[in-house]
């Protein structure tokens, strides 16, 4: 399989080691690819990192009430990414281990993109890209009206940056000075058809989240210690959304599937394929 070419900019995250908890999580996207033989394997392996830090460090949920009033809310605006957000969700104890392997299956609650109705401990149903950061600012605009402390995280994807929605929302939340909502965007460079620089470019990012009034850090998103040290700060700035650029690979910890667009999404897995994630992840 031939590998994209991506821009000169350095791609951060590429040399960063997984340990066994990352390598985990991902061989539990391999068990459900496994029987359902689909799914967007390289989009969830650049978000896996982001997510446990969220999920393991930083927010504050219970999974035997899923709707508590003061959990804080997470939504997973890159809606297919969900096998990484399924694992977190199934290893926290939010619904059994036993629905991963009824991924797209008509007896399982869990489908192609997070279903709110059915999932417990899904904030949003995500999918058609760009209504994430909207949702969540209509939260944290809540938050502030019931005088609650808890907090908004929203996971944005790079290519859904391209979507006029997100910029909306982000005019709004930093004219609204929304110091309880964070947006992560995971920033792994590609598209389902292209990198984000041949597709839309998106740079200067930076700057860009700047200007719509956010407080704005930039973090490799693969590496733990590094995600952990800047959620844990709270927000960059106290009178300002704050917005963690994280720098991912798509397909990270599969050789064949870093930067590789034909594992954007695949309907047809093989055992082969299944086989050769194994291998990767150290499983004979």
């Amino acid at each position: 399989m031939k590998e994209t070419q991506l821009s000169e900019k350095p791609q951060i995250g590429l040399a960063t080691p997984l340990d066994q908890r990352s390598l985990y999580l991902r061989r539990q996207i391999v068990r459900i690819v496994e029987c359902s033989k689909r799914g967007h394997l390289g989009s969830a392996y650049s978000l896996i990192e982001i997510l446990r830090v969220l999920y393991d460090d930083i927010l504050r949920y219970d999974p035997d009430n899923p709707n508590w009033a003061k959990r804080d809310r997470c939504i997973l605006s890159k809606g297919h990414g969900c096998l990484a957000l399924y694992v977190i969700l199934a290893d926290k104890g939010f619904y059994p281990k036993d629905e991963l392997g009824k991924f797209c299956q008509a007896d399982g609650i869990l489908g192609g993109h997070p279903d709110y109705e059915k999932i417990p401990g899904v904030e949003a149903s995500t999918g058609a890209l760009g209504h994430g950061l909207s949702i969540g600012v209509g939260f944290a605009l809540s938050a502030l009206y019931d005088k609650s402390d808890h907090r908004i995280f929203v996971v944005l994807g790079d290519g859904e940056c391209n979507e006029g929605s997100i910029w909306e929302a982000a005019m709004s939340a930093g004219n609204r000075k929304l110091s309880n909502l964070y947006v992560l965007i995971d920033y792994n460079k590609q598209q389902s058809y292209g990198t984000t620089f041949s597709v839309q470019d998106l740079e200067p990012f930076v700057d860009k989240w700047k200007s719509f009034g956010f407080a704005v850090a930039e973090v490799d998103g693969h590496d733990v210690a590094a995600l952990k040290d800047v959620l844990s700060q709270g927000p960059l700035k106290p009178d300002k959304p704050t917005a963690i650029i994280c720098h991912t690979v798509k397909g990270k910890g599969i050789c064949f599937a870093e930067n590789n667009l034909t594992w954007h999404h695949k309907s047809k897995i093989s055992d082969e394929d299944i086989k050769a994630l194994y291998d990767e992840l150290g499983v004979c």
